[in-house]
């Protein structure tokens, strides 16, 4: 068992995906996941920006930051608890 104050950052490239299938992936992966772990999701569909941050706002997971990386969204998202 780890400490409560360490958090994984596991990632997931969704790069190629197009709607549903980045949001699909991100809900298995963090399903699997430890409340507070974090998922850093790569993704170049443009419905994510949309999809995302909606997706964690219904799942109740925080949505810690959203970045752009040439044509790639970079989303950094914390399973709820």
């Amino acid at each position: 068992m780890r400490p409560t104050s360490v958090c994984m950052i596991h990632d997931l490239d969704a790069t190629g995906l197009l709607c549903p299938l980045p949001v699909l992936k991100a809900r298995k992966r963090l399903n699997a996941l430890t409340a507070g772990d974090q998922l850093r999701m790569r993704a170049d569909d443009p419905a994510a920006v949309i999809d995302v941050p909606h997706f964690c706002a219904q799942a109740g997971h925080r949505l810690v930051e959203s970045t752009q990386d040439g044509d790639v969204q970079i989303y950094l998202i914390e399973k709820n608890t």
